[in-house]
């Protein structure tokens, strides 16, 4: 099966997903905003402000012009900052009516939209109509892209409400170190995915404050237990927390430098102010916003999650970081479950 796929966003992910895609023999056009990056990624063959010492094959064709990058495929996988989903697939409707395209449409990206508090794949069903794609389907799980580039054994899951659409991804991007399971619960991995973010930050702030495997151990247990009382209250299955875009995905993101979220709670354990963490970071940290909008999710929908709304009393209130963990730990014993 070769087919003709739309990566947009030539990020670190987006640019190694689109890496797999290549090399499965499909025919990938990389999309992104920023003509100087095209070029590299056109002459160079390298991504190297997200991407070090690697090289893409010749083979995968960059794009600045988002009509051309879209021209006659079959799918779309978008791989945007959660802030930029909503405005780039309204461009992508306007393509894609004018070309009379129904593509697949698949998302990669982790995160809650502001203010409307809305999972990925609803925002992409609001903006693009019905009658311009198919099935929306989440690729998701525990995975950084540096890894995925060295071609370190990675497992992640396909999840869509259409099993012909989640099965369709699943081939798209199976490889042998690259292994892709399916899943009917876009509910819960959108918000696994997008919610083990905040769990990083607090895991990168304890590693800041010297704290060691004990604490790091409590905060990403009681963590996923947050993540699943949210996620269930909007009817996600309880499985999916246990499994590859829960409790996976917490793993890798809350005990890795790899991750941006970890590095940046890391940064402000040991003393940094956020605005300079977010100034020198040079990617999304998707963790800030997401804490926002799952502590506000929380207080409208009644869910406790007393470490959600740590971090966020700290990022957004000034809340001192050893003040707030010493608020936790002499909390009201209780039971576990």
């Amino acid at each position: 099966m070769s087919e003709k796929i739309a990566v947009l966003g030539a990020g670190s992910w987006g640019s190694i997903l689109a890496s797999v895609l290549d090399e499965n023999g499909h025919d990938v056009r990389l999309w992104s905003y920023n003509p100087k990056q095209v070029e590299e990624l056109n002459t160079q063959h390298t991504n190297t402000h997200y991407i070090k010492d690697f090289t893409f094959s010749p083979s995968l064709v960059a794009y600045s012009d988002l009509a051309s990058a879209l021209t006659d495929v079959d799918a779309i996988l978008f791989v945007v900052p959660t802030k930029a989903i909503r405005s780039v697939a309204g461009q992508v409707a306007t393509i894609l009516q004018d070309q009379h395209l129904q593509p697949q449409l698949i998302h990669a990206s982790k995160g809650i939209e502001q203010q409307t508090y809305k999972r990925l794949s609803q925002v992409l069903e609001e903006e693009i109509p019905a009658e311009n794609r198919q099935a929306v389907t989440v690729l998701s799980g525990p995975s950084h892209a540096e890894d995925v580039a060295s071609k370190d054994i990675t497992l992640v899951t396909a999840a869509s409400a259409s099993p012909e659409a989640a099965k369709y991804v699943q081939k798209l991007f199976m490889t042998s170190y690259f292994r892709v399971y399916t899943n009917p619960d876009i509910i819960g991995v959108e918000i696994g995915a997008a919610l083990k973010n905040i769990i990083a930050l607090g895991a990168g702030a304890l590693h800041g404050l010297g704290y060691g495997d004990n604490a790091k151990a409590a905060l990403m247990t009681r963590g996923l237990a947050e993540i699943s009382r949210l996620g269930t209250s909007f009817g996600a299955d309880p499985m999916t927390f246990i499994g590859l875009s829960g409790v996976g995905d917490i793993i890798v993101t809350a005990t890795s430098s790899n991750s941006r979220n970890w590095r940046a709670g890391d940064e402000l354990g040991r003393g940094e102010a956020l605005d300079d963490v977010i100034n020198h970071m040079g990617m999304v940290i998707e963790g800030l916003a997401t804490t926002k909008a799952a502590y506000e999710l929380s207080r409208e929908r009644g869910v406790s999650m007393p470490i959600t709304e740590a971090i966020y009393q700290v990022i957004y209130e000034g809340k001192d970081i050893r003040t707030a963990i010493s608020d936790l730990m002499q909390r009201e014993g209780r039971s576990e479950f």
